[in-house]
């Protein structure tokens, strides 16, 4: 292993220690009440176009050969891009179904 692979087993390894000692009490409750559904959609697109943004903005300066930007890093953001939009087409896909459903009902 090149010492590259040791730095990212290293990250890995820090990343899997914070997320055991995340506390349960600690993450804050989902159901707020004073959200309602239409603007949690709205955050939700609007994060998953940042997303998409933001790995396009990375892609390019790799392209454009910013020395900045590793290709590591580009392609964990276009994976996060890609998990994100796919994810929001499933629940799309879900919100279609349940709406055909709800309507084939009689009444």
């Amino acid at each position: 292993m090149n010492i590259q692979g040791n730095s990212l087993l290293a990250q890995m390894q820090s990343m899997a220690t914070e997320a055991g000692s995340t506390k349960i009490n600690s993450i804050p409750s989902v159901n707020n009440s004073s959200q309602d559904f239409g603007n949690l959609l709205k955050n939700a697109i609007n994060t998953v176009n940042d997303l998409q943004h933001d790995a396009g903005v990375k892609k390019t300066a790799f392209e454009m050969g910013d020395r900045s930007i590793s290709l590591a890093e580009t392609m964990i953001s276009a994976s996060k891009a890609g998990l994100a939009f796919s994810a929001t087409v499933q629940v799309r896909n879900k919100f279609v179904e349940a709406y055909k459903e709800i309507m084939s009902m009689p009444v």
